[in-house]
């Protein structure tokens, strides 16, 4: 394996008609994977996928937006066709500490807070799962998927409000995944230990360069977040992990660094963090 998608959702049904024919021109690129879950359903899919391959691997957890009623995509967990609204989850802390304990589960999330579109009681409910899922990683002692996304509206920190969860209660590592925010809301991560892991965004967004830069590449790890923020040159359509090869080009162009010493950088990032074999 020459690179690696630390965040793919090939267990979403998106990919129901050709997992396998993506799975497998993405290992022939030579690119190793890790399926993140997102619900129950979706991290049960994860490991399923994982265990079935080889250089695969998966998280399982609740993600802040499942903790409520919410709106989702087909992409993720539509049925018949159809965009539909979840009921929300009542986290499972047993079920999701046993998945949690099988060897090819190499982290816990993705998990945090989600602040874009609040209702009310929504963030009450999104701590109260990611402080079962922090107490979960603190267990098994494998690291925190995140994901924080800061509010529309004006004093709506997410990033402030993980960060004082975490430095509390956390016990283990954890890698910030699309990280959107500042290098003032980066600081105390890095503090902490913490990586960051950036998507096809980079490629066409213009608010990453200056993060991409001031970060130190052995906290840097790569990703797609696939099937969505498909990379340029390949907009419009369905993102695969196999695409990630373009984030890692990106993020040697930013920094003005070769692309075979960061691209062999960020692999070993990824093997150092995750304590896996590829």
């Amino acid at each position: 394996m020459k690179y690696i998608d630390i965040h793919d959702h090939l267990n979403f049904n998106a990919y129901n008609e050709d997992r396998e024919a993506v799975i497998k021109r993405t290992q022939e690129a030579g690119v190793a994977t890790i399926s993140v879950g997102t619900n129950l359903e979706t991290s049960e899919k994860a490991l399923e996928i994982a265990k079935e391959h080889s250089d695969s691997y998966a998280t399982v957890g609740l993600h802040p937006i499942h903790t409520s009623a919410s709106h989702h995509d087909i992409q993720e967990l539509g049925e018949g066709g159809k965009e539909f609204t979840s009921k929300g989850e009542v986290v499972n802390k047993g079920a999701y500490l046993e998945l949690a304990k099988e060897s090819k589960v190499v982290a816990i999330g993705e998990s945090g807070l989600d602040f874009y579109h609040l209702e009310p009681g929504m963030k009450e409910k999104q701590h109260q799962a990611f402080q079962v899922m922090i107490d979960i990683a603190n267990k098994v002692k494998k690291p925190l998927m995140l994901h924080v996304r800061n509010g529309k509206e004006a004093g709506l920190f997410a990033y402030k409000e993980a960060y004082s969860t975490l430095k509390e209660q956390s016990k283990v590592l954890a890698n910030l995944h699309f990280f959107a925010g500042s290098i003032e809301e980066a600081k105390p991560f890095l503090d902490l230990g913490y990586s960051f892991s950036f998507t096809g965004a980079i490629t066409f967004g213009t608010n990453y360069q200056e993060i991409i830069r001031y970060l130190p590449l052995d906290r840097i790890m790569s990703e797609t977040d696939c099937p969505y923020v498909t990379p340029i040159p390949y907009r419009g359509e369905r993102n695969e992990p196999i695409r990630v090869i373009e984030v890692v080009k990106a993020i040697a162009a930013i920094r003005g660094q070769d692309l075979e010493i960061v691209a062999n950088q960020l692999l070993e990032n990824a093997r150092s963090f995750f304590k896996i074999k590829i």
